[in-house]
């Protein structure tokens, strides 16, 4: 909401503030000159050593704006019910005479002297916590097209409707992923039956080992059965001999 007197309006008329602890932060206010003159203004405070305000004062030319930025120091303690009693003081008036072509460096408290005459308006600011901003909300998975609208609230606090064609497209990327994956869990499906077969043909060749060993160690008894025989013989033969 755009406010102020008949020299300036002033954008927005509470400065907020995202509060945050041991962080400093900024918020920014556009000020309209409205006639045809060269207007000078001056930012004032009650707090002056917990705030910085760039440009403080300056001279606005005819229906041009400009934009003051007020930076709040980093806060070591949240106030009690995060409730702000600072405020501003905008204070405008013609820079008429000499001083319509003078520089912000050349701007005099008596410009803004009502005693001088001069037309001098002034517009009181509060100041206003606020909490941070959050990050949006990815769009969760498992949403199908045809299902009711979803609702997102935007940074200015307002709500904006999805539609179904919309949360349709935010889905194309993922159902591109999800087909890769099947196709890496055919893959691996293909891998582990190729290595179950392998298995059983492992499996078979060990038991063929194991018979042709079986039968080689038999053979090998079944010729020392028959060397025992025969040494036998010739020991019984030798025997009679003698």
């Amino acid at each position: 909401m755009s406010t102020g007197g008949e020299l300036l309006s002033v954008d927005p008329q509470e400065l907020q503030f995202p509060f945050e602890l041991k962080k400093q932060i900024s918020c920014s206010m556009k000020l309209a000159n409205k006639t045809g003159n060269h207007v000078a203004f001056k930012v004032k405070t009650t707090n002056p050593k917990k705030y910085c305000v760039r440009p403080n004062t300056g001279i606005i030319s005819p229906h041009s704006t400009c934009d003051v930025v007020v930076t709040m120091q980093a806060q070591k303690e949240a106030p009690p019910d995060m409730q702000c009693k600072d405020k501003f003081l905008l204070q405008s008036a013609v820079a008429s005479g000499e001083f319509q072509g003078a520089s912000a460096k050349e701007i005099t408290p008596e410009m803004f002297s009502k005693e001088s005459g001069n037309q001098v308006e002034e517009c009181k600011l509060r100041v206003s916590y606020v909490a941070p901003r959050q990050p949006p909300s990815p769009v969760r998975e498992g949403s199908e097209e045809g299902t009711s609208p979803r609702v997102s609230v935007s940074e200015n606090g307002t709500a904006n409707t999805l539609d179904s064609n919309t949360v349709s497209k935010a889905y194309v990327e993922p159902q591109e992923n999800t087909s890769e994956v099947r196709a890496l869990i055919s893959k691996l499906s293909e891998e582990k039956n190729s290595a179950i077969q392998q298995n059983k043909r492992l499996h078979q060749e060990l038991e063929l080992l194991k018979r042709e060993s079986s039968r080689s160690r038999g053979g090998i008894s079944l010729m020392y059965v028959i060397l025992i025989g025969l040494v036998g013989i010739l020991l019984g033969y030798f025997i009679k001999k003698t």
